[in-house]
């Protein structure tokens, strides 16, 4: 039996006990996944932009960093994930338009956040790819943690 693919698209977050895989396509946007080895208990969401979302912004409010790491934190807690057993792999990033300066993009701002985030709730990142020119599809394996990254370079994308 194949086990059910789900595309976590820009702004959502989506965590699961049963054995599925979880897949995104990144630009400058940031998927952290979140894997309880012990319970067997995965997720994954897709961070659009820096920050939390303003009041009366209800139906976007997890394609901010801030809330969508709460979200999706919140979602593996109450399928019964444990805490201390968390670890997090984190890619996305991308510096994706050339004009502008590294500094300022994106991206750079939302790496800089899930990093802050997951210290402060002591979550040990075991494994990223963060950053870059490329942008990336990511796939997860909710039960066993795994993780598969493909770099696609510009030149793929535009033919």
């Amino acid at each position: 039996m194949r086990e059910e693919r789900i595309n976590v698209n820009i702004g959502q977050s989506y965590a699961s006990k049963r054995p599925v895989i979880l897949q995104t396509v990144l630009g400058p946007c940031v998927a952290v996944c979140l894997h309880d080895s012990k319970n067997r208990i995965g997720g994954m969401n897709h961070i659009f932009l820096p920050g939390s979302a303003k009041a009366g912004q209800i139906n976007s409010i997890t394609k901010y960093s801030e809330n969508a790491m709460e979200c999706l934190l919140r979602e593996i807690l109450d399928l019964g994930g444990n805490r201390r057993h968390l670890v997090a792999k984190a890619f996305g990033g991308a510096h994706v338009i050339p004009v502008m300066y590294h500094g300022f993009s994106v991206g750079n701002k939302i790496i800089s956040f899930v990093e802050d985030f997951l210290k402060r709730e002591r979550i040990i990142v075991i494994a990223k790819d963060l950053g870059g020119i490329y942008t990336r599809k990511v796939c997860f394996y909710t039960d066993s943690g795994k993780a598969f990254v493909k770099r696609i370079s510009r030149s793929a994308l535009s033919g």
